[in-house]
């Protein structure tokens, strides 16, 4: 069989929630919510780190940011490119003889280019802004405050919709080479600031959109940063009602991330290419959006952000409307799976499993997921998270820890860490949590974390 073609595209900040495929009652994203009834659908994807930089380098090198120590953003304290002796899989897929392009957004700072990382080509998203201007267009809207209105443009000259434009430009010049390909588009969206060009910025009324479940958490026993970050971001003491606009902001964008989709799917079938190519649709991490009453990421390992869609459409080999249940660790899970799907050896240094028997119904045995945080604008800040099916424990390396009972409570409003009636459960995760950061070489394994671990010698 023919080395199948790959698309795979990579947002940014979509909640895992924020899908009709994925139970939201009102939000439209029919061409993603096709790929997962002709593909599969994995409920339960989590990013190895809830922050871009270093969830983006996992995904390209196939390890955990305390291997490949990209830990945070550019413009912060620790702004670091991932090791150079690191394989990426770029560079394996390049080995195996495909034709790699690159579209939107990159790692930034001083980071290595997709060019020297084996892709062909590369169109940095910093592009659109000069077609922007070439169009007699005002620059695109930014800053805060976050959320707004595109007024100037229609949505076939947003960003997203330029982004599309030249994914299907690389599709139509794949076809004249007779070569397998990988196209990836890393598109900004649906990442604040939420700029949305009408009639996708007023499509969802504030007044019918509900509160998250988690809206209004008092933070109480909970570490102090969560809520000092109401006050960092300017949102302490905001209702609901000043919530509702953004949100629906931030669900707009989705719905016209999703018209693109569907201008790629149509394309595919266009040029006779859909049922030999995958398609892949993920993103870095999620974003609170209003829950918990707090922006963006950081400091918290809720849901919201560590949560991740993930899907899969490779006709003839995945059964559509397929569902997986199990526990992945997409960013690296994809790096190890894409090797294997271009029939290329797995560098050595890949730290995850292979999605191909989740592919096949066979599933993948982890009976949990974890993940890790080190930190970014606001501070460096060292948090590791293990989750099973009903419980998540947080380690929170200068904080109090954390314990949920995500099975029943949905909000993550109670920490149960300092409950006598969860100390058996607390104890068990603490155990986990320190016996895998021994299998991937945490470097915070050391002997004062692991009395905390092992012996509860923490708060």
């Amino acid at each position: 069989m023919p080395q199948p073609n790959i698309l795979l595209i990579v947002a940014d900040q979509h909640r895992q929630d924020c899908l009709g495929c994925n139970g939201h009652p009102f939000l439209q994203t029919p061409h993603l919510d096709r790929l997962a009834a002709e593909g599969i659908n994995f409920t339960h994807a989590f990013t190895s780190s809830p922050i871009c930089v270093p969830a983006r380098n996992s995904l390209l090198h196939g390890a955990w940011p305390c291997r490949h120590l990209s830990i945070a953003n550019a413009d912060t304290e620790a702004p670091r490119p991932a090791l150079p002796q690191l394989t990426a899989f770029p560079e394996v897929l390049k080995t195996a003889g495909y034709h790699l392009d690159f579209i939107g957004k990159w790692l930034g700072g001083n980071a290595k280019s997709p060019l020297e990382y084996g892709f062909d080509s590369y169109i940095p998203e910093s592009a659109y802004g000069k077609w922007r201007e070439s169009m007699n267009l005002p620059p695109r809207p930014g800053g805060l405050p976050f959320f707004g209105k595109d007024d100037a443009i229609t949505p076939e000259q947003s960003r997203l919709h330029w982004g599309a434009d030249q994914v299907i430009a690389r599709l139509r010049e794949a076809v004249q080479r007779k070569q397998p390909f990988l196209i990836r588009w890393d598109p900004s969206e649906p990442h604040l600031p939420n700029v949305v060009p009408p009639p996708y910025a007023d499509m969802y009324p504030p007044d019918q959109i509900p509160p998250w479940p988690s809206f209004g958490d008092p933070f109480e026993g909970k570490p102090y940063i969560q809520k000092q970050q109401l006050r960092s971001w300017g949102l302490d003491g905001w209702t609901w009602e000043q919530w509702a606009p953004l949100v629906g902001r931030y669900l707009g964008e989705l719905t016209l991330l999703d018209g693109q989709i569907g201008r790629l799917l149509q394309e595919l079938q266009v040029l006779g290419i859909q049922d030999n190519t995958i398609i892949i649709y993920t993103c870095d991490h999620g974003d609170l959006c209003g829950a918990h009453g707090m922006i963006d990421k950081h400091y918290v390992m809720y849901e919201d952000v560590v949560r991740v869609p993930l899907l899969i459409r490779w006709p003839g080999k995945i059964k559509g409307g397929s569902r997986c249940d199990d526990f992945v660790i997409h960013t690296l899970d994809l790096a190890r799976t894409l090797c294997e799907i271009a029939g290329a050896t797995v560098p050595e240094s890949f730290q995850g499993e292979s999605l191909l028997p989740c592919m096949e119904g066979k599933g993948n045995g982890r009976q949990d997921v974890l993940c890790m945080y080190h930190g970014n604008q606001f501070g460096l800040f060292s948090q590791r998270m293990v989750r099973n099916r009903r419980w998540k424990y947080i380690w929170n390396g200068t904080a109090e820890d954390e314990l949920y009972d995500v099975e029943h409570d949905k909000g993550e409003l109670h920490n149960r860490a300092a409950d006598p009636a969860c100390r058996e459960v607390l104890t068990a995760l603490r155990r986990r949590l320190h016996q895998w950061m021994m299998e991937v070489h945490d470097p915070l394994d050391n002997m004062w974390i692991r009395r905390q671990l092992l012996e509860n010698a923490k708060v």
